[in-house]
């Protein structure tokens, strides 16, 4: 039962990177990106601002911390997510997500945290190379010539900024729960999200598009950090973090039945590199 919370977490994870890939025609990216965080925090206010306003002294001392982590994990990483999704798949993305706690665990001892062992290294140069493979479709060649495809390349970027929040967040252990941070950082998000949706040409919620916009306001952005959270506290984050090996295949799975996504033998490739850079860096860092 306790492994149930983090499977969750990571089928919603997979359901927003194909909502993410379906709002690539349906929304602008900014526009989402924007409506999401604006929902999210209307349904957060009622049960955790009177918190936040009584622990206003907090948040105005640290509130520098506050605003960057809202800028990295809410406006710029689902951000550049929503606008890579207009020029690569569902699936590419998926792989790319899985590489992010192996580049928090590069980027943490980066940052003068633990010393990373061999095999964290080995582990992140393989899964570096599966995206190379996907990002290249099999021929890594043409990334000599043609360079990385703007989707993908984007995508990183954006992967890169949630790794640099996690670590920070770790890093400063700011003096509020974990959902008055989300609240207070859900806030920043919004104010770095809405000049460029104000500048963004008009892209109103429709029948179309409102389920896209509620799923990302509601089961991504407050249901699946619940899951996490709890699925951390009752299995612990090693534990928890082997499941996020199963994102690359259940988006590939889910885009290919539900998105008509095609299915390459580089993709097979890349996500096997991937995974097996993952693997091999968890199971290895177990043993040390």
């Amino acid at each position: 039962m306790n492994t149930l919370f983090p499977l969750l977490a990571v089928c919603i994870w997979t359901g927003n990177t194909l909502v993410t890939k379906s709002a690539a025609t349906a929304i602008a990216p900014a526009a989402i990106a924007f409506y999401r965080w604006v929902l999210a925090g209307a349904i957060l206010t009622p049960f955790v601002a009177r918190a936040v306003w009584h622990k206003r002294a907090v948040v105005a001392r640290h509130w520098p911390k506050l605003a960057l982590l809202g800028a990295l994990g809410m406006a710029t990483y689902q951000g550049l997510a929503y606008q890579a999704a207009r020029t690569t798949t569902a699936i590419n993305m998926g792989v790319i997500v899985a590489t992010m706690p192996l580049m928090s665990a590069l980027l943490a001892a980066a940052a003068g945290g633990a010393r990373p062992t061999r095999a964290t290294i080995g582990g992140a140069l393989l899964s570096l190379a599966g995206v190379v493979v996907l990002a290249a479709q099999g021929a890594p060649a043409r990334l000599l010539h043609g360079g990385l495809h703007p989707g993908d390349a984007l995508m990183v970027v954006a992967v890169a900024s949630n790794a640099v929040y996690g670590v920070l967040l770790k890093r400063w252990a700011l003096p509020l729960s974990t959902w008055e941070q989300l609240y207070v950082q859900i806030g920043f998000g919004v104010l770095c999200l809405a000049p460029f949706w104000w500048c963004a040409p008009a892209s109103p919620v429709t029948a179309a598009n409102l389920p896209l916009v509620l799923y990302a306001g509601t089961a991504a952005s407050i249901g699946a950090p619940f899951c996490w959270m709890n699925g951390i506290k009752r299995i612990g984050p090693a534990r928890a973090a082997v499941f996020m090996n199963l994102l690359p295949l259940l988006v590939a799975l889910g885009a290919w039945g539900l998105l008509g996504e095609r299915l390459h033998g580089y993709h097979a490739a890349g996500g096997a590199l991937v995974l097996a850079g993952l693997l091999w860096s968890q199971r290895r860092s177990r043993l040390h």
